[in-house]
């Protein structure tokens, strides 16, 4: 029985855009994800999904209903709408609905002080500043020319594959003491569920953050991992002692408790996992030997 009502484009098919895509119904949803290779296409196509080679000869569709931008912007700005601006204004009218990943960091530091959408967009890092000037770019569209943009700014996202079990059982975890730091945190299934609540009842041009109840200490984390474990605690590493790559500098460059009131006031969205020891409770039974 066949009868597909939405066209899910995806660009980029990260973390976050497989969960999105695992959790709608196939009678009801078609769903694309672009590429930059064959070998990518590949495991798209793999997944039971269609997969488009990205580059400046993609035509998005008259069928396509719904975009979802996880592409992050580089040096050059936005990869999306450098290459594809020009027919998003000419299929603003047709799209239900467009969603664009973008990051806490757009807050940057707050000294451990809460942040909500409302709050100012101050970036610290340069993955910010970028992430701040692709989300103004998107809600230019809307503003312009009516496409139906949403931000999600994901705060730090594990999940299957991608948690701090992994790296405790491996022996690659560290607990790096840095006073005063807090972090927010998000299971992948969280941000795919935020996304269809969304989907379900779109509000164009708002912001939502997308993250648990319990901003936290990262050590903390850890620590919980290896108790789970039963695994010996990794040993403290002062934040001035620890090799960190530029990626994890930009995370602890900036300290904030983000608020996800937005996402259960206005999409009803009931946390799966409303702080990291349920989220880690759950993934404990994933693991392989």
């Amino acid at each position: 029985m066949e009868f597909t009502v939405n066209h899910l484009l995806c660009f980029g098919f990260g973390f976050s855009a497989r969960a999105l895509a695992a959790r709608l119904d196939r009678r009801e949803w078609k769903v694309s994800a672009t590429s930059r290779d064959a070998e990518g296409i590949a495991a798209i196509e793999a997944q039971g999904f269609h997969g488009l080679l990205f580059d400046s000869t993609l035509q998005i569709g008259p069928d396509v209903t719904h975009l979802l931008i996880s592409a992050p912007p580089g040096e050059h700005g936005d990869p999306v709408l450098r290459l594809f601006q020009a027919q998003l204004q000419q299929l603003s009218k047709s799209l239900k609905w467009v969603g664009y990943l973008s990051t806490t960091g757009v807050y940057g530091d707050r000294g451990g002080d809460w942040v909500d959408e409302d709050s100012p967009l101050e970036p610290t890092t340069a993955r910010g500043q970028r992430r701040l000037e692709a989300e103004r770019n998107w809600l230019k569209l809307h503003k312009d020319f009516g496409l139906p943009v949403h931000l999600f700014r994901l705060a730090g996202i594990y999940g299957p594959g991608r948690n701090q079990l992994l790296t405790v059982r491996d022996g690659s975890a560290r607990r790096i003491i840095k006073p005063g730091q807090i972090f927010s945190r998000i299971h992948v299934e969280d941000i795919a569920g935020v996304i269809a609540a969304s989907i379900a009842k779109p509000h164009p041009g708002r912001a939502y953050n997308v993250c648990d109840d319990e901003p936290c200490p990262p050590q903390e984390v850890v620590a919980y991992a290896a108790g789970l474990l039963g695994l010996p605690l990794p040993p403290e590493i002062p934040f001035e002692e620890a090799e960190l790559s530029p990626m994890a500098k930009s995370f602890y460059a900036e300290s904030k408790r983000v608020s996800n009131r937005r996402i259960k006031a206005e999409l009803n969205h009931r946390l799966i996992y409303p702080n990291y020891r349920e989220g880690l409770r759950a993934l404990l039974d994933t693991l392989t030997a």
